[in-house]
């Protein structure tokens, strides 16, 4: 069985976060394991309110979880403060995991900020130097490097900004853009562009933690970069697909579906 942990907060509406994590590990056959560094008050609609874990939990939560069951992959994502990044930044450098795959979360599905502005300094010079991948959306992107992005050649130099960072590898997430679903992967050599029909749906809540926890997933697996990121693209649409009509805004994706089809009887509306 192979282990990935998630460094993130916590949904307590059950579409992102650590729980939307950790049900995307389930799904891909990968044991899940959590160190929550915020709780989030959230739902479909809004956050209502963020209150941050100590730094020192946070250490002792990755202690606890180093000491006794190394992770095959860690996925990070939302990540407040300087200090949780500082805290997450020191024991990462400790411990040295492998296939470390960071989500840059600064704003949820509803638009609401879930970093504070000073932090996003202490992102870039922390926090990304430690990913072999890093997953930014484009509005994400914009503010990583500085630019506009309105289209595939403003996402690839948007990519090889972000490189420059220190990471191994990038994907633009094209959620944001117009026409088809185009996730482009850099891993500063060569572009592969992962495409996928736009599917109309509001109920997307979710979806770029869920992309990120499926790549980590599949790196655990020991699958090669280009087919980890290939296979969580095929999940995460099939997630979207069929999401959830769930809550009064945003709902959130189907992380099980496959695994219910055919054998749980539910309605779809």
């Amino acid at each position: 069985m192979k282990k990935v942990l998630s460094i993130a907060g916590s949904d307590c509406s059950g579409g992102a976060g650590i729980q939307a994590d950790l049900k995307t590990f389930s799904a891909l056959g990968v044991f899940g394991m959590s160190v929550i560094v915020s709780v989030v008050a959230e739902n479909t609609c809004r956050v209502l309110a963020i209150e941050d874990i100590s730094p020192a939990m946070i250490r002792r939560q990755l202690d606890a979880v180093f000491e006794d069951i190394t992770p095959d992959a860690v996925k990070i994502g939302m990540l407040s403060t300087p200090a949780c990044m500082q805290a997450v930044s020191e024991k990462l450098l400790v411990y040295q995991p492998k296939n470390v795959v960071i989500d840059p979360v600064m704003t949820a599905k509803n638009g609401c900020p879930l970093m504070n502005a000073e932090s996003v300094k202490p992102l870039l010079t922390e926090i990304v130097p430690l990913a072999d991948v890093v997953t930014p959306n484009i509005p994400e992107a914009e503010i990583m490097t500085g630019m506009k992005i309105h289209s595939l050649s403003d996402m690839a130099e948007a990519a090889k900004r972000i490189m420059t960072l220190g990471c191994r590898s990038v994907v633009i997430k094209g959620g944001h853009a117009n026409g088809d679903a185009v996730d482009l992967l850099y891993d500063g050599k060569q572009f592969y562009p992962f495409k996928a029909k736009r599917i109309n749906t509001k109920n997307t809540h979710g979806t770029g933690c869920t992309f990120s926890s499926a790549i980590a997933a599949q790196l655990a697996k020991d699958k090669e970069l280009i087919d980890a990121v290939s296979d969580a693209k095929a999940y995460v649409t099939t997630a979207i697909e069929h999401s959830l009509n769930i809550g009064k805004g945003n709902g959130p994706t189907h992380h099980f579906y496959d695994l219910y089809r055919g054998k749980v009887t539910y309605d779809e509306d």
